[in-house]
């Protein structure tokens, strides 16, 4: 009987999974924990199709898959799967790529019109039986008279600018892979991204997790952005240093950032990120809805059923050119 391995999930159980899979004739073996590679090493070794959400996915344990066709994401990022290992082994790496779109973009602009309009800390100033504005009038900001920069604009991107048109504010997107003239016609202004980080009111990024991207907000890159700016992220918590960030908010280079995922996740209970009162923070939930938590799962089920059956499988991230059939 064909084998799916599920290294974890995050979900409450796994019945949309076997409802797809199981009547087709496959068996499954999962852990719902985050568990370390060499445990990993022995759920995946014998299975025909690997199914991951957040376990790191590495050398060892893809070296460890006797017969997987193809490792499949639950998510966009792939940044947990070593992607080049699986392509030294013939192993396709597939993610889901759309299911979130909306979700994402909506919290990006609820994020940014919490820092514009002082929303949790105005509610806050209620809450404590108070009345007035809980901030100086100069952090009550309207966002046509802000630059907003978006780094990076693909399907994420995109509709955030979307989102962001009938605000009226400039928007700036640094992005080397889209023209000048897509942008221009979205009502976006190409731009560097060390000239989007001088001149942007609000930061916010879209960009995957690579060897390019990773700790593109440094100490360096901070420090070129305006005094007073705010950072939001929703992509990938490694596109930023925790520590550099830290520091841009204590000595208010930063006037405060919406952060929906971070390095490390959970985010401990000392970290000083908790002691900010200048950030907005959400655990790694952007991309939630009823819908498209349905649409992750039941894409990933079929993305290794058609593994298993040896159809053409979509979203390949890796580079290996499938095998129809085998």
């Amino acid at each position: 009987m064909p084998l799916v391995a599920i290294t974890d999930y995050s979900f409450d159980d796994l019945a949309l999974e076997e409802s797809i899979l199981r009547p087709a004739g496959c068996d499954i073996v999962a852990w719902k924990e985050r568990r370390a590679p060499e445990d990993l090493a022995r759920l995946v070794a014998d299975a025909d199709a690997v199914i991951t959400q957040f376990a790191t996915v590495n050398a060892e344990v893809i070296r460890a898959m006797r017969r997987s066709r193809a490792i499949v994401r639950y998510g966009i990022g792939v940044d947990n799967v070593d992607l080049a290992a699986a392509r030294e082994a013939g192993i396709l790496v597939c993610n889901v790529p759309d299911y979130c779109i909306d979700e994402v973009a909506d919290q990006t602009l609820a994020f940014i019109l919490a820092m514009t309009r002082q929303v949790c800390a105005n509610s806050q100033l209620v809450h404590d039986g108070r009345w007035g504005l809980a901030v100086p009038l100069s952090g009550m900001q309207a966002l046509r008279d802000l630059t907003v920069g978006i780094v990076g604009y693909g399907r994420i991107g995109r509709e955030v600018a979307a989102r962001l048109r009938p605000f009226k504010c400039r928007m700036l997107v640094s992005d080397p892979v889209v023209d000048a003239s897509e942008l221009a016609n979205a009502g976006c202004q190409s731009a560097k991204l060390h000239t989007l980080l001088a001149e942007s009111d609000i930061v916010t990024l879209h960009c995957p997790s690579t060897d390019g991207t990773r700790g593109m907000i440094n100490a360096q890159s901070l420090a070129g952005m305006k005094r007073g700016a705010i950072l939001v992220n929703v992509a990938r918590g490694d596109l930023v240093d925790s520590a550099a960030l830290v520091q841009a908010l204590d000595d208010g280079k930063l006037a405060g950032a919406a952060l929906d995922v971070f390095v490390p996740e959970p985010i401990p209970a000392d970290h000083p990120i908790l002691q900010s009162g200048r950030v907005v923070l959400a655990s790694h939930i952007a991309s939630t809805s009823v819908r498209a938590v349905r649409t992750l799962r039941e894409t990933a089920a079929r993305l290794a059923l058609a593994a298993v059956r040896g159809e053409k499988l979509a979203n390949i991230v890796n580079g290996v050119t499938p095998a129809v059939g085998k």
